[in-house]
């Protein structure tokens, strides 16, 4: 069992250049700890997700860590041109020694999409498009490529990545069908569904793995959760509901501002039914590693994804939290979940 990290890097009310200074703290401390990878989401227009340019962010990442690998969860692929997110890729890759993680899809926001100009039906292809040319920018010498908005031939590639022949690559999965094709394009995935869905997946995941890879080590099969671990259950889950208010409310900011709904509906507005649904822990360290040994194992995942950071979280209280996962949670899960 591997324990990386998820982030919105969503506001908290705190200027701009101190909430990037305290989540680059809370980085060096995930760093430290020995976490597997650390994964950003890209949000725009927004305050879910204030690192707007995941490649910008994650430079700053890269300088501030040494072991920690790290990524988009996801790049949202019909907004880049993929000549130059292939060369982003490449140069993250290098100065972080092969560090690089990187997630794709195709957003989970057509407003976002569309303020940006593009048609968010044309999302799918765009996808598509860009990720046929990032997958020769990352492993060829030229591109050449035609199709329905990028057309290309011959260009040349200078730059390359460190990790041969390309960084891992990271979706997030919420069907058996995206389960079972991350399986046979060899990806890794995340779900944030409960452990009973997510089981669907690894099920379906290890299926195809076996088709067509035999016994070939398992990718990381991710399972999300919210995470708050505390000196007592009351005094996490009095965090946890505070905090939690203040994500709810930028996770539907854009939504509301626009007269509309979430794509996969509307998330629960209190962390107590998050934790009800499987979504959210939260108590002491002994509480926490009751849930998520049964959740972890009912899922059938090898990567423990915790979102230990969100709404209006303060830098003590996160660092406190993580630190009681490190020291406590963590090594009981490793133990028990071999």
């Amino acid at each position: 069992m591997e324990f990386g990290i998820f982030d919105h890097v969503d506001a908290n009310g705190a200027p701009l250049q101190q909430f990037y200074e305290d989540r680059f703290k809370i980085v060096e401390a995930y760093d430290r700890a020995g976490f597997y990878g650390y994964h950003v989401a890209e949000h725009h227009q927004t305050p879910l997700g204030l690192a707007a340019s995941p490649s910008v962010y994650l430079a700053g990442v890269a300088q501030r860590t040494r072991q920690l690998r790290f990524g988009p969860l996801v790049y949202t692929l019909p907004l880049y041109h993929p000549l130059r997110l292939s060369e982003e890729i490449c140069m993250l890759d290098q100065m972080s020694k092969g560090r690089m993680q990187v997630g794709i899809g195709r957003g989970i926001s057509p407003i976002e999409t569309k303020g940006f100009g593009i048609d968010p039906t044309e999302r799918v292809a765009r996808y598509e498009d860009t990720r046929q040319v990032m997958m020769q920018g990352l492993t060829q010498k030229a591109v050449t490529f035609q199709g329905k908005y990028f057309s290309f031939d011959n260009v040349p590639m200078e730059l390359e990545p460190y990790q041969k022949p390309h960084p891992p690559i990271w979706i997030g999965a919420a069907t058996a069908e995206s389960a079972t094709r991350a399986a046979r394009n060899g990806h890794n995935f995340v779900s944030l569904s409960t452990s009973a869905e997510t089981r669907a997946l690894t099920d379906s995941y290890r299926s195809a793995w076996r088709e067509t890879r035999g016994d070939t080590p398992l990718p990381k099969l991710g399972l999300g959760r919210f995470v708050v671990v505390a000196d007592t259950d009351a005094a996490a889950l009095a965090l946890a509901r505070r905090a939690y208010r203040k994500w709810h409310d930028s996770f539907h900011h854009l939504w509301r501002k626009h007269g509309t709904v979430p794509t996969q509906g509307e998330r629960a507005r209190e962390f107590d039914e998050i934790m009800d649904g499987g979504r959210g822990v939260a108590g002491t360290p002994e509480t926490c590693i009751a849930m998520l040994r049964t959740q972890l194992a009912g899922s059938g995942a090898n990567y423990a994804v915790g979102q230990f950071v969100f709404g209006d979280m303060t830098l003590a209280e996160a660092l406190g939290s993580i630190d009681r996962f490190v020291q406590q949670v963590m090594p009981a899960l490793r133990q028990s979940l071999r």
